[in-house]
């Protein structure tokens, strides 16, 4: 092979790298709190449905499951979102925005993750399978729920919550009401983090006819929000006394509740900036209850 040839090779190698990493921008595998907080509630389930030992291919399944499907809703959600991002500070860079990638490469991305994710729930049963075309019609749903619906973080909760019935039924083939109970809380959690998200761009929202809970709540935001850990922290210490989760488990709700006051002291003044971290440091309070859950199945 010449010189010249081996340049349009090295050029061609070059581009088509230059593209997959704008992919990968595009499904934001450079942010992971996405995957951290679909991923937590999903390993809750798990390990409780399990009783403390998961089938070990249900959960490979599930957590190669929750990377692929965070990605392709977050490719969805940039397609839907294509002529507002541009116009959003926060969102400027995104790569359908700058032109990085183009819109109907988007949809056969998210075709192609699709896929992958219908693949992998096949090995399971008919019944999380079931569950699984649910799971992805929330995913499709959500990015357009935001021009007509007041409160879209409902839909983003019940998505990002549905790996729990899933998990239940992939480990045990039933759903009992504590897979319900779990999935509640997730939604109400979702709530509570998706509006100090929400926060931050609520001005631009307003400007662009975006609707969010951040703009639903007004000025009573930081009060709901508050109430909403609240009965968040509840539910979760509703789900260890029906789990007979122990003394760990308790322990680590105490932690969560440290965690919250923490959140409350960066919202209540609403400067962006400060909404951002504490929407970020959720990912602390799923750690946290995992946590718990896996000692007390250890330990207790």
């Amino acid at each position: 092979m010449n010189r010249q040839s081996l340049t349009v090779v090295s050029g061609v190698i070059g581009e088509l790298g230059q593209q997959l990493h704008h992919y990968a921008h595009l499904m934001r595998l450079h942010k992971p709190i996405g995957i951290w907080l679909l991923l937590w509630p999903t390993l809750w389930a798990l390990w409780v449905a399990g009783d403390g030992s998961p089938n070990s291919w249900v959960f490979t399944v599930f957590v190669l499951g929750v990377i692929i499907m965070r990605s392709a809703g977050c490719v969805i959600n940039d397609y839907a979102d294509r002529d507002f991002d541009g116009r959003v500070k926060r969102t400027t860079d995104r790569p359908i925005a700058t032109g990085n990638v183009a819109p109907a490469e988007a949809l056969v991305l998210f075709a192609a993750l699709s896929m992958m994710a219908i693949g992998l729930v096949l090995t399971l049963d008919t019944l999380t399978q079931m569950l699984a075309i649910v799971g992805a019609m929330l995913t499709v749903v959500y990015p357009f729920c935001k021009r007509f619906f007041v409160a879209p973080q409902l839909i983003l909760g019940a998505a990002f919550g549905w790996g729990i019935p899933m998990a239940f039924a992939a480990q045990t083939g039933a759903l009992p009401k504590l897979a319900w109970l779990m999935w509640i809380g997730t939604i109400v959690w979702a709530l509570v983090y998706d509006t100090m998200y929400a926060m931050v761009d609520r001005d631009d929202d307003r400007k662009l006819g975006i609707m969010s809970t951040a703009i639903l709540f007004g000025q009573a935001d930081v009060f709901i929000v508050s109430l909403l850990q609240f009965i968040f922290l509840v539910s979760l210490f509703l789900v260890g006394e029906v789990a007979a989760l122990g003394m760990w488990y308790r322990l680590s709700l105490l932690v969560v509740a440290l965690l919250m006051l923490y959140q409350f002291g960066l919202i209540r003044n609403r400067e962006p900036e400060k909404c951002f971290h504490a929407f970020l440091n959720n990912q602390y309070i799923g750690a946290t209850v995992f946590a718990g859950i896996v000692l007390s199945y250890t330990f207790d």
